[in-house]
């Protein structure tokens, strides 16, 4: 493996691809630029892999799942590798922190809190084995025999940029728990962090073949998808992406888990003091600049109280520090790419065209010429038939939506494709309870938010098919297959 020091304690070019466990020079001569949110300039340089790059990947995982050790190991010896791995993630911590920081433009807390996620999914799938039965006695009436649990083969693993080293462990850790092989494509913004993955992985001694990491765009994830060598598909991102590889897997009739996109919401029920919600609310709309699938982005609020919540909202969105995501005491950092800028912006405006009433944010930061920042932005006044009530903007905006009791709360809630996370805030949590159950999202907190990363996580409707974390997870990358005995 090459890598060279681009940017002084941050981010590292690399010149080779890591393919089955071993780094190799790409096939072709191409480089994918990592340039920072911040300042927009040059970070590091990682190479751009060729279809024939993807093919050497697929095949090294058809050979590792066909004929070598790690499909037949226990789980519990696949346990102890991966013990390992979670170990050596925790050792580069840092240095994944940091370059996701400079990368993708999250604050330091923001990303601190994404890879502790991180090392909690390794540990989780760690363990899997001692949760999971793989084999099990089974008897009818007129028969009787074992059910067995395999896994499912090569899985081609897709991941965004918001959070590469969190997603990737979501989803390679069950994968490789379950006796898969993996192909992990991240995106081509924040490549370098899920090479420090690659790091660990190696570190970690996994068997030849058994992963492979090579960054790329949509034509990189496309080849991947189509390649007859894939069993599974395993994809986060925009639901727009979603579909495209969903139809692409029913061509041949791959397994596919998608977790998707969202447009989740608060529902504050009733006269529940706002020091109890603020807090995580807050942090739920808008933190890591609102590039969250599952952000808190329509506040559902009784009408005669919206207004007491802006009050409460809007000095605390005008005091929130947004800036250089490396100094300690920012909160929001730039957006990951100059386009989600632009898609951002063009939401605020199209809010105000149609009519939602702007209380605080809408521009650029002052003082900001460089990097691509938004000014936390609230909505008041907003219905649930407006664009940006509907429509995923995946930045630092958020929608007030009042409401005149419970029961319309719950069908503005429920009035939507998406179905990924969302909170009741109530006096009782009893009460919040009750209507979290009446809402139908993949996770629903009560009086907090917060995502829940080894239980199961998935979406209802366009927001994906299929859970990751804990046992569910597991089963995603799992075959089932009944023997009858004589």
């Amino acid at each position: 493996m090459t890598s060279t020091v681009h940017a002084p304690g941050t981010v590292r070019s690399y010149s080779k691809l890591f393919i089955g466990g071993t780094w190799v020079e790409s096939a072709g001569d191409q480089v994918i630029p990592v340039v920072s949110p911040t300042t927009e300039e040059l970070l590091a340089t990682v190479p751009d892999p060729t279809p024939a790059d993807i093919d050497a990947a697929v095949a090294a995982a058809r050979e590792a799942f066909d004929h070598g050790p790690w499909p037949r190991m226990t789980p519990g010896e696949r346990g102890a590798v991966l013990a390992r791995v979670g170990q050596e993630v925790e050792k580069r911590f840092d240095a994944m922190a940091a370059s996701f920081t400079a990368e993708i433009g999250a604050p330091a807390a923001v990303s601190e809190a994404f890879h502790q996620n991180a090392l909690k999914m390794w540990k989780d799938a760690s363990t899997l084995h001692e949760r999971f039965a793989f084999e099990e006695e089974r008897a009818w009436e007129d028969g009787h025999g074992v059910l067995v649990r395999e896994p499912v083969g090569v899985v081609a693993t897709i991941i965004p940029w918001n959070g590469p080293v969190a997603t990737a462990s979501l989803k390679i850790g069950p994968a490789l728990a379950a006796g898969c092989t993996v192909v992990l494509k991240p995106a081509p913004e924040g490549p370098v962090s899920t090479y420090l993955l690659a790091e660990a992985l190696e570190a970690a001694g996994l068997p030849e073949g058994v992963v492979s990491v090579l960054p790329g765009g949509r034509e990189v994830g496309e080849h991947l998808v189509r390649h007859p060598g894939v069993d599974k598909v395993a994809f986060t991102g925009s639901t727009a992406a979603g579909r495209r590889i969903m139809s692409l897997c029913g061509e041949r009739i791959t397994r596919v888990t998608l977790e998707l996109g969202g447009k989740s919401a608060a529902i504050i029920a009733d006269d529940i003091p706002l020091d109890d919600v603020l807090p995580t609310l807050l942090f739920a709309g808008i933190g890591h600049s609102g590039q969250v699938c599952a952000a808190l982005t329509r506040v559902l609020v009784p009408r005669e109280r919206q207004q007491e919540l802006l009050d409460a909202m809007v000095p605390a969105f005008q005091g929130l520090k947004v800036g250089d995501p490396a100094e300690p005491d920012t909160v929001l950092g730039p957006l990951a790419a100059e386009r989600q800028r632009d898609r951002v912006e063009s939401y605020i405006k199209l809010g105000l065209e149609e009519g939602a009433r702007l209380v605080t944010g809408g521009g650029r930061p002052a003082g900001l010429d460089r990097g691509w920042f938004v000014e936390p932005t609230l909505f008041a006044d907003v219905r649930n038939d407006m664009r940006i009530a509907r429509e995923e903007i995946f930045g630092p905006v958020v929608c007030v939506i009042p409401f005149d009791s419970v029961d319309e709360a719950v069908e503005l809630a429920n009035d939507s494709e998406y179905g990924l996370s969302g909170a009741v805030y109530a006096r009782d949590p009893g009460y919040g309870e009750q209507i979290a159950r009446r809402i139908r999202t993949g996770q629903v907190s009560v009086n907090n938010w917060a995502m829940c990363v080894v239980q199961p996580f998935g979406g209802f409707k366009q927001s994906g098919l299929g859970r990751e974390g804990n046992v569910e997870g597991l089963s995603a990358y799992l075959e089932t297959k009944l023997i009858q005995r004589p």
